[in-house]
């Protein structure tokens, strides 16, 4: 082999096996006996010949054909006529007699700069997306892709696709200095194009891996990345999205409705399949805006190749799942919300990632994202890893992630999950399979650093959007401001007011009155945190049981039950959140390969539960003392808690500086209860704002008549006092009517 190259370099770029492709292949400046001249080489495997054609402002010039050196298919040309390097293009000739002409990757610097570098390698590059992965750009006039990729362990990095036949020897990219980020320009392609990064690992592996920072991926169970510039959606939100950041949501109603899109409903004549995006917008959206909620919660839509994970094991962190349609789709299906009055909220998962061999774990044939030791780097239970939080490129992928969706796709806000994993290094394991901080302890310091990171960037780039934690614990200060040392979350789900109060429903109600501590419970810290109330997926799945199936009795009992735990619900302070099926009094529990049973509407007792969920949520709307005070003591107020051999309990709900006010009072009990005399705030006559046991909601019209008069009798410490009829398993929310 004679070239005016490294003939050790050479051997290494025909094995793919060098880290700078770009020192040895392209056009460069060489002195041959003594005099300066231009050589260009190139390693073409599947060309016969190949020629280089100057390129001038009027068109193609001279040809320069090139010699093959190696059989490999490594070509060289030194032109003496030239000094300096020259703008060209190579011309081919394959084995197979094709011609193909096109701009040399390898002619072009590096479009990454040192300072883009040294804040991902810091952990500071906040829009990280816009440099890593795959993005449309034009150098000089010439259009084609950007791929970038962090593998700082690797030998050598090729991207590799459909354009080059999956043929790791054609685009070998190059490493940038010491930042392990690895980059290639390919001219001429386009948005479609399906590609991966093929890695050689230091051991000569190769692992064919798809882009952490890919916006789009191939439908499972295939698992190429593809290129999508997301352009092309013209957004339609833009009076949403200027009013959002004025809005505080945390004085406001907040009532979620949670999703799973897989599941919401199917097309059973056509193979059982997933609506798609388009179909969404038709049809969820109106339904749950008639429901009356505020948003929309998806659980995850991150692209996840297991439908048996829901979503929970996510390999495409920065695409939206494919089963439903592209990226422009899910951009429409938001717009369409946004325009319909209703927020977007996304389940989000950094705290674990699957193992599956084409995606993050041992990206670069070492634990890269992960920690090598499995007592950090495994989460025993659901058999992935956990991310590294402490590593500064690994942060800046998820909190870049963390942005990403709000800044593309105009997402309202993030519940994060599984946050007690997160940091608690001792989450789930026995004595020994644990690994303490540097000062002994169990929390995990890096990843509490990186949740106040994140929390404090989207307060920073997204005012009004909320961020709400999944927090299984008593961990302090969830939803403390950064400023006062907390986490920084808007919200935490209240996860022991969900365990006792369902705990306590499915109780037979002979026994309730030894159980009233488990209903009450939940007030005794209720102002320690922003809590979110949630009734959700987890809770109806696993042999768990449907919320009507947990209820106890005979049919119109569970019915009764489920409208009184509802009405509770939304009389309780905090933010409300209902999983899917949930408001139609769904018997089975959730299945994610089936829709929800929406035949049962046709029938009463189930059409009564949608109302009472449509009436709750209006209600909630539009009585600031349901919403407007949900963090502090000022807005609730106990009437009386304590009768618990009557399984009944009582309570005020005010609005900000006591402006109004709603009684609500749950007897918990199948026992009508007549003559039933509460205390209340002031005199007068109180409407009956709403009654479970309405026959509107398919209940029995044990109740009021719509309204009462208050009595100048003493009662629970007041001057005045209401004698009630209690409806039995019934919740009734009273208002005075002048107030």
């Amino acid at each position: 082999m004679k070239t005016t190259a490294p003939a050790d370099k050479v051997l290494r770029i025909i094995h793919t096996d060098y880290h700078d492709p770009f020192e040895i292949l392209g056009a460069h400046r060489v002195t041959v006996n003594g005099k300066q001249c231009v050589a260009i080489r190139a390693f073409l495997p599947d060309a016969q010949s190949v020629s280089a054609v100057s390129v001038t402002k009027k068109g193609s010039g001279k040809s320069y054909p090139l010699h093959r050196l190696a059989d490999e298919g490594f070509f060289e040309a030194v032109i003496p006529t030239r000094k300096n390097v020259f703008p060209y293009k190579l011309r081919k000739t394959t084995f197979d007699g094709r011609e193909e002409e096109f701009v040399d990757s390898y002619s072009f610097l590096p479009t990454i700069t040192d300072f883009d570098l040294h804040l991902f390698n810091t952990g500071d590059y906040h829009l990280v997306y816009e440099k890593l992965g795959a993005h449309q750009i034009e150098i000089d006039g010439v259009a084609g892709i950007q791929f970038s990729v962090w593998a700082p362990n690797a030998r050598s990095v090729s991207v590799v696709g459909d354009f080059n036949g999956w043929d790791r020897r054609k685009h070998a990219m190059r490493v940038l200095g010491q930042s392990g980020v690895w980059e290639i320009f390919v001219p001429g392609l386009k948005s479609g194009e399906l590609y991966k990064f093929s890695v050689k690992t230091q051991g000569g592996k190769i692992l064919d891996k798809t882009d952490p920072y890919a916006t789009e991926m191939e439908f499972r169970p295939r698992t190429a990345s593809k290129i999508n510039t997301l352009t092309g959606y013209d957004w339609k939100d833009g009076e949403w999205m200027k009013r959002r950041p004025g809005i505080d949501w945390l004085a406001g109603p907040i009532s979620i409705y949670e999703v799973h899109l897989a599941s919401w409903s199917r097309v059973p004549e056509e193979s059982n399949r997933w609506l798609t995006y388009h179909e969404l917008s038709q049809k969820l959206i109106p339904y749950v805006k008639e429901r009356g909620f505020t948003h929309i919660e998806l659980m995850p839509v991150m692209e996840y190749p297991f439908d048996g994970s829901w979503g929970y094991q996510v390999t495409g962190y920065y695409a939206p799942t494919s089963r439903h349609g592209t990226p422009q789709d899910f951009m429409n299906f938001i717009d369409e919300c946004h325009q319909n009055g209703l927020g977007v909220i996304l389940d989000w998962v950094p705290a674990h990632f699957p193992k599956d061999e084409h995606a993050l774990g041992e990206f670069d044939g070492t634990h890269l994202y992960e920690h090598a030791d499995p007592r950090k780097g495994e989460h025993q239970d659901w058999g992935t890893y956990i991310f590294n939080f402490g590593r500064s490129e690994v942060k800046n992928f998820l909190a870049g992630n963390a942005l990403f969706w709000l800044d593309k796709y105009h997402i309202d806000g993030l519940r994060i999950d599984a946050v007690a994993s997160m940091i608690y290094l001792d989450y789930s394991r026995k004595p020994g399979e644990w690994i303490p901080n540097e000062y002994g302890g169990r929390e995990n310091l890096d990843a509490i650093v990186f949740l106040k990171h994140v929390n404090g960037l989207i307060r920073h780039y997204y005012p009004g959007a909320l961020t709400i934690a999944e927090e299984s614990t008593a961990w302090p200060g969830v939803t403390n401001e950064l400023a006062h040392g907390g986490l920084g979350f808007h919200l935490k789900w209240n996860m022991g007011w969900m365990h006792d109060t369902l705990e306590y429903f499915t109780k037979n109600p002979i026994h309730r009155s030894h159980h009233q501590g488990s209903l009450t419970f939940a007030l005794l810290y209720a102002f320690t945190e922003r809590f979110l109330m949630p009734l959700s997926h987890d809770e109806v799945v696993h042999g768990k049981a449907s919320l009507l199936s947990k209820m106890p009795g005979d049919e119109w009992q569970k019915f009764a039950n489920l409208r009184l735990l509802y009405g509770l619900m939304f009389g309780f302070p905090g933010k409300k959140l209902l999983f899917m099926g949930a408001e139609i009094g769904q018997w089975n529990e959730w299945d994610h390969e089936a829709s929800i049973d929406w035949h049962l509407v046709q029938y009463e007792r189930h059409e009564g539960i949608r109302r009472w969920i449509e009436d709750l949520n209006k209600v909630y709307w539009d009585e600031k003392a349901l919403h407007e005070v949900d963090f502090h003591y000022s807005g609730f107020e106990w009437i009386d808690f304590t009768d618990s051999a009557g399984s009944i309990i009582s309570f005020i709900r005010k609005s900000a500086e006591n402006r109004s006010w709603m009684l609500v009072v749950c007897n918990l009990t199948p026992v009508p209860r007549q003559g039933y005399r509460i205390g209340i705030p002031e005199a007068g006559t109180y409407h009956e704002i709403l009654n479970s046991d309405s026959s509107y909601y398919s209940g029995g019209n044990v109740g009021n008549a719509g309204e009462i008069r208050s009595d100048h009798i003493p009662h629970h410490r007041r001057e005045n006092s209401l004698n009630l009829t209690l409806p039995p398993l019934g919740v009734l929310f009273l208002k005075k009517k002048d107030s």
